[in-house]
């Protein structure tokens, strides 16, 4: 594979991380380390509500390290985002394991009839990542347009795979920086409080 260069367009760079993502011979590993790392990590926070997502195109699963997250204090909950059409923002359903889904506009899995709620640490997928936070998505801004709508606005990380990290990457105008990083080698990134 190239390798990834400030030169390439972010469709491209999408394509070729992806690509690469999901070619990774020790995948399973690295989400093995990255639940490790998910759950250390939720330990010094008190949030009761986290957003989360439905794993495609070879993503890493956070949801069996959130179901025991959960199972840890039954007032804590996880919900998965319900894409709405018309306005291209997410809304956010509770989600357990065995609850009834159904595919959203998009063909991804979402909960069915379940109750909205705020999240207040919200994890999000990263098809790669740059320095403070600035993350490459698929393209659609489905994350950003969101976050830039919420408030109270929730504390957002990045979950990612190490290799996707690109030093020169830099934010657009309309990029919502995340909160945190972490990959299956710890935490890459925190803003300082």
């Amino acid at each position: 594979m190239p390798p990834l260069e400030p030169s390439q367009d972010k469709k491209t760079l999408r394509r070729q991380l992806q690509a690469e993502r999901q070619s990774l011979i020790d995948r399973h590993q690295r989400a093995m380390h990255l639940q490790e790392v998910l759950r250390v990590w939720l330990m010094g926070r008190d949030d009761k509500a986290i957003g989360a997502y439905w794993p495609i195109k070879g993503e890493f699963d956070a949801l069996p390290a959130l179901f025991r997250w959960t199972e840890a204090d039954e007032e804590r909950c996880i919900g998965l985002p319900v894409i709405d059409k018309a306005t291209k923002q997410l809304r956010f359903q509770m989600w357990f394991p065995g609850c009834e889904m159904e595919d959203d506009a998009y063909g991804i899995p979402k909960p069915k009839d379940t109750p909205v709620f705020h999240p207040t640490l919200l994890l999000v997928p990263c098809v790669g990542y740059g320095p403070e936070g600035v993350r490459l998505g698929y393209g659609g801004g489905f994350y950003d347009r969101t976050l830039a709508t919420l408030a109270p606005r929730p504390y957002t990380v990045g979950l990612a795979y190490s290799f996707g990290f690109l030093p020169w990457l830099q934010a657009e105008p309309h990029d919502v920086p995340l909160d945190a990083v972490l990959t299956e080698e710890g935490v890459a990134w925190q803003r300082p409080d």
